[in-house]
């Protein structure tokens, strides 16, 4: 029976994982601005930025698979313990990501450049840029 649960609960974890796969297949993931660009600066700037963010699903997805073990764990020590394992390494994970960020943000604005900041455009409902 806990096998079959177990089998379930995976199932369900992989299913939602790979749905925004699928969507996001359909569409541009690149943006234009960048698909072309030949500047190594705004490459590295689009790296940087692809980094934290990918840091960042994964910290949280860890997050959420720490969470869903130590509930179908079903009270045992062993499991639940590694589920708190789980959650504690990715809470320090999210705290690293956010600190990378904050520390590209103040050097962004101790030696007035730009690496997070502006480079792409965000398209709005209306056809503009978000900025």
């Amino acid at each position: 029976m806990l096998n079959k649960v177990k089998l379930a609960t995976s199932a369900a974890i992989a299913t939602t994982l790979l749905i925004p796969g699928a969507v996001f297949a359909a569409t541009e993931i690149i943006p234009v601005q960048l698909r072309q660009q030949t500047d190594i600066v705004l490459l590295v700037q689009a790296v940087i930025r692809v980094i934290l963010v990918i840091a960042f699903i994964l910290s949280f997805v860890f997050l959420l698979i720490g969470g869903l073990r130590w509930i179908t764990s079903g009270g045992d020590e062993k499991a639940v313990s590694g589920a708190r394992g789980m959650i504690t390494a990715a809470l320090i994970g999210l705290v690293i990501v956010l600190v990378a960020y904050a520390l590209i943000r103040l050097v962004e604005q101790f030696f007035g450049f730009s690496i997070l900041t502006g480079g792409i455009c965000i398209p709005t409902v209306a056809g503009g840029c978000a900025n």
